[in-house]
């Protein structure tokens, strides 16, 4: 009887033992969950300390330096293999941690007369983030509001920011198409990397690079993505009495942000990446402006600062480094611009709005035409509207994650 009743005590405790182990399975962080296709798939938990295992170890092939890494990269010669511990992480991650040091990538197409002076007016630097496959947004704004020329005592210059596309055969004919977009228009600025989202940290840093060698005498620069309305007669006007000499740096300013953890956003960023505390003060990446004295400093910084796959908080970082408060701007709309409830009247696109502001993001091609378009017919009356437009006034200030400034992306 004894012996019955310690082989039942046994037994239960086993199948206990068994129960716990498969709930844990269930519930623990990491665990079994079903993919954004609906698979069913395995993910196991990663520690910081597994983590630094992989990133001091890892390599793509063995035997590999960072410095070998690096070079292997800007040649082509890195294929898919990926160890395999990295394989705890998201795709584009495994790649970003063992590829994360590499930071100086060689220049396809320069333009190193872009920045010359001009009877020597004062430079206004309208620098824009594209891909090569968006032409058309490109060549929209060349048409409209990136026209080069001479705008309120500024000489406006234009470049857009470009690297190889990350599906080169989606384009087949990307090289030779921007090497004739550059011989006709002289505005293409393209790096040997890869025209990814997590890149573009390396486009910021490789334009501030360009700015230091080419560029130091621009007294101001504009950046922001290929699907904005910029108003660049209401940026002059900002900056009649701005010093190039001194800080300088507006836009859409974000504090308070905290990084997004969920693992099926665009922007996540793992904990043991960017720890519990709130990202640094930084602006959208839409648009914003800064004086060169700025971005000589920003440029110092960035050799400083470690990489980070959000390119406006990496600048947030940067801003950081240097001691700098951005300064916030309600005419800088990078969020796009939302009817608010309580104005239901409000024609958000309203020529007579537009004019205003000087940054609205995420505008379609037809769009940018249509509100440019606009703006300068000269038979434009905004006198009757100036009622309409007072009874409801914008707020200035706007928390919001980063994954929603970071919805300005590509």
């Amino acid at each position: 009887m004894r012996l019955r009743r310690k082989g039942d005590l046994i037994c239960t405790a086993l199948l206990l033992s068994a129960l716990c182990t498969l709930l844990y399975i269930h519930v623990a962080p990491g665990a079994d969950k079903h993919d954004a296709e609906g698979k069913y798939v395995t993910r196991r938990y990663i520690t910081m300390q597994t983590l630094e295992a992989v990133t001091q170890t890892a390599s793509p092939s063995a035997g590999s330096t960072p410095e070998n890494i690096c070079q292997d990269l800007e040649k082509g010669r890195i294929g898919a293999a990926t160890p395999p511990a990295l394989d705890l992480l998201p795709w584009s991650y495994r790649q970003y941690q063992w590829q994360k040091d590499c930071r100086d990538f060689s220049q396809i197409i320069n333009q190193e007369d872009k920045c010359r002076k001009v009877n020597g007016e004062p430079l206004l630097l309208v620098s824009i983030k594209s891909k090569a496959e968006e032409f058309e947004r490109r060549e929209v704004a060349r048409k409209t509001w990136a026209q080069e020329g001479r705008v309120h005592g500024l000489h406006v210059r234009r470049l857009f920011l470009l690297a190889i596309p990350a599906n080169q055969s989606a384009l087949a004919s990307w090289s030779r198409l921007l090497e004739l977009e550059s011989q006709v228009y002289r505005d293409i600025l393209l790096w040997d990397f890869q025209d990814t989202f997590f890149n573009l940290t390396l486009k910021e840093i490789h334009f501030l690079k360009w700015l230091d060698r080419f560029c130091p005498t621009a007294e101001f620069i504009f950046k922001g993505d290929d699907d904005v309305f910029v108003n660049v007669e209401n940026i002059a006007d900002f900056l009649l009495d701005a010093d190039p000499m001194e800080d300088l740096f507006v836009g859409h300013i974000i504090d308070q942000a905290l990084p997004i953890r969920s693992n099926k956003s665009k922007y996540f960023i793992p904990e043991m990446m960017y720890g519990s505390g709130v990202y640094p003060v930084y602006a959208g990446g839409g648009g914003f402006l800064m004086s060169g004295h700025t971005a000589r400093r920003l440029y110092g910084a960035s050799k400083e600062v470690d990489l980070f796959p959000i390119d406006d908080v990496f600048l947030g970082m940067c801003l950081l480094r240097i001691g700098l408060k951005p300064q916030i701007h309600k005419g800088f709309r990078t969020f796009g611009i939302v009817r608010p409830s309580a104005a239901p009247h409000l024609q958000t696109f309203d020529p007579c709005f537009y004019r205003e502001l000087m940054v609205v993001h995420s505008l379609k091609v037809p769009e940018i035409w249509l509100m440019w378009s606009l703006l300068h017919d000269p038979h434009l009356n905004c006198a009757r509207k100036e009622s309409a437009r007072r009874a409801f006034r914008w707020k200035s200030k706007r928390k919001a994650s980063p994954g929603a400034a970071s919805k300005t992306k590509h």
